[in-house]
């Protein structure tokens, strides 16, 4: 399953079980969505794992879009949290290294949510 809910400044991206056929295709244009969000947010992103992978095409349309949305995406987001199985520092260094705002990569998403409710823009 493929999700991406907007409440206020927070969008969370979910791909999560029960996988689907169209999960690749609902991710990339959810990402595509993401790109062109035009007000200042922050990015928690909730990945299931077990396994669910893009295929070698879909690898190469997600790597086009950090290109063709770093500007955009690094001017509007504030902080970015991804929570997924087995998140660990070599995770959170690789993304580190694709966008300038704070990032937290973790297993637990209380903990992400705190860490993106400290870059909000809301008191």
């Amino acid at each position: 399953m493929v999700d991406l809910d907007i409440a206020g400044s927070l969008l969370t991206l979910r791909f999560l079980p029960p996988y689907a056929d169209t999960d690749e295709r609902d991710y990339l244009d959810a990402l595509v969505r993401v790109g062109r969000h035009a007000e200042p947010f922050e990015f928690l992103v909730l990945f299931g794992g077990g396994g669910r992978k893009l295929s070698v095409a879909g690898e190469r349309e997600q790597a086009l879009w950090f290109k063709a949305t770093r500007k955009h995406v690094s001017t509007h987001c504030r902080a970015v949290a991804i929570v997924r199985p087995g998140a660990n520092e070599k995770m959170q260094e690789t993304f580190r290294k694709l966008w300038p705002m704070p990032l937290v990569a973790l297993e637990d998403e209380t903990a992400a949510r705190s860490f993106l409710a400290r870059h909000s823009g809301t008191p």
